[in-house]
């Protein structure tokens, strides 16, 4: 590959990153709080919107000439894995693998089918959990936690060696995903905001942020490398995810 596609597909894909990073940190945010301040907390208009800013980086990332329909297919496959997790823990209560599925297909697929992979996996595996004001914060969190997956991936911080990868998936999991979701129960459940309310909501929250962590953590280690083989031969077989 010459030096001049080479640099063409650098810039192609830091201009996916760009409207991906955008779509994470300006569109999503202004829609949670559009949603919660004027739309009287209609969490299925902000859910579609969440959906349709997930898909466009995806899309934009096979430029003209489209996704291929076994990409599509396996991005399929491993959000049904990741309800299949959730709804497989239902016993449970806060501890569900979904996070380590994300996490792996971000890692194996890129950080755009990262996001795409947890924001659907959250609002489908809420059909059985039930729908509500939540649902679009959880979106928000398990999409990201896809995307900085791949992202760190990318830049080479994250590691496919599964003991690594599930201590800083375990990590992400406590310090992002957690904190967002303590954040939507902040804003759902008063409408008065003080310093105590907002003290108090965190610390009862980092319980469940552990538990959570600490499924992540051993999902990852068991199933990482056995999902990474398959994902990795599916990718050289058959060209998926290029670029």
């Amino acid at each position: 590959m010459s030096d001049e596609l080479k640099q063409i597909k650098n810039k192609k894909r830091a201009n996916n990153t760009i409207l991906l990073i955008l779509m994470l940190f300006v569109l999503i945010p202004i829609t949670l709080l559009m949603s919660w301040k004027f739309f009287d907390r209609n969490y299925y208009i902000s859910s579609v919107l969440i959906i349709i800013y997930s898909m466009i980086p995806f899309f934009t990332m096979f430029e003209k000439r489209g996704p291929q329909a076994r990409e599509l297919v396996t991005i399929a496959v491993m959000c049904a894995i990741a309800v299949a997790s959730r709804v497989a823990f239902i016993w449970l209560p806060n501890f569900k693998p979904i996070y380590a599925i994300i996490i792996i297909t971000g890692v194996a697929l890129g950080p755009q089918a990262g996001f795409l992979t947890g924001s659907l996996s959250a609002i489908v595996s809420n059909m059985i959990f039930g729908q509500g004001l939540w649902t679009p914060w959880q979106m928000f969190a398990f999409g990201l936690i896809g995307f900085l997956a791949g992202q760190l991936y990318n830049i080479g911080i994250l590691k496919k060696e599964k003991l690594k990868l599930s201590i800083l998936g375990a990590v992400l999991v406590f310090i992002v995903a957690g904190p967002i979701l303590d954040t939507a129960s902040l804003f759902i459940s008063s409408s008065v905001i003080n310093k105590e309310f907002i003290i108090s909501i965190y610390i009862a929250g980092m319980p469940i942020n552990f538990s959570q962590a600490v499924a992540t953590f051993i999902s990852l280690y068991i199933f990482s490398n056995s999902l990474f083989e398959k994902l990795d031969r599916l990718k050289t077989k058959y060209g998926i995810m290029e670029g």
